[in-house]
């Protein structure tokens, strides 16, 4: 049996702390995604925060689509509070050592285990910056969450991840490791 190689509470925690804190007078406002306003990524957290619980119990092997664009129409009634039992169930699903073995597919896409749960944590910590950046608040990562996923990433071409995110931002060597990781995920650090 695999062993699960970090958890995803502290991010997961982060995030539905930040969404709670999203005023409806911020859903129109723009995000470091670009094209997206903060109801845009809102949708497409209550997307891939179930379709990342299904890769992790499997659900989604031969089901999974790639990411739509939001739909044109309102968030669902109590979208904070379904965001936030959508994120306890993917950290909950991805405890269970049956989640880290073999191959999983999410977004159409299948992929070792291990890989689909770094690109989970991935989605919550970067796509919580954004959140909180689009709405005017500060977010830190946990430390570990950072290390987990500079080791994912270290290695990401000039060009980006294509359908993940952009081209790598240059960033300071002497920057800290967050700002580095924001760069590697094509993000600019100091983005207002």
């Amino acid at each position: 049996m695999a062993t699960p190689q970090f958890d995803l509470e502290s991010a997961t925690d982060a995030m539905a702390e930040i969404v709670a804190g999203v005023a409806d007078d911020d859903l129109g406002a723009p995000t470091p995604c670009p094209e997206m306003t903060v109801r845009d990524l809102l949708f497409h957290t209550i997307g891939f925060s179930e379709g990342f619980r299904q890769g992790a119990t499997k659900e989604g092997i031969g089901k999974s689509a790639p990411p739509k664009q939001a739909p044109q129409q309102n968030l669902p009634d109590g979208w904070r509070e379904l965001i936030t039992a959508h994120l306890a169930a993917l950290t909950e699903a991805w405890r269970d050592p049956a989640a880290w073995k073999g191959d999983t597919e999410v977004g159409g896409v299948t992929a070792p285990a291990v890989e689909m749960a770094g690109f989970a944590l991935n989605e919550v910590v970067m796509h919580s910056w954004d959140l909180a950046r689009a709405t005017g608040r500060g977010y830190t990562p946990a430390d570990k969450d950072v290390a987990t996923l500079l080791a994912k990433f270290r290695d990401t071409p000039r060009e980006g991840i294509p359908g993940m995110f952009g081209p790598v931002i240059e960033v300071p060597a002497e920057a800290p490791e967050w700002d580095r990781l924001l760069g590697l995920t094509g993000r600019d650090p100091n983005w207002r």
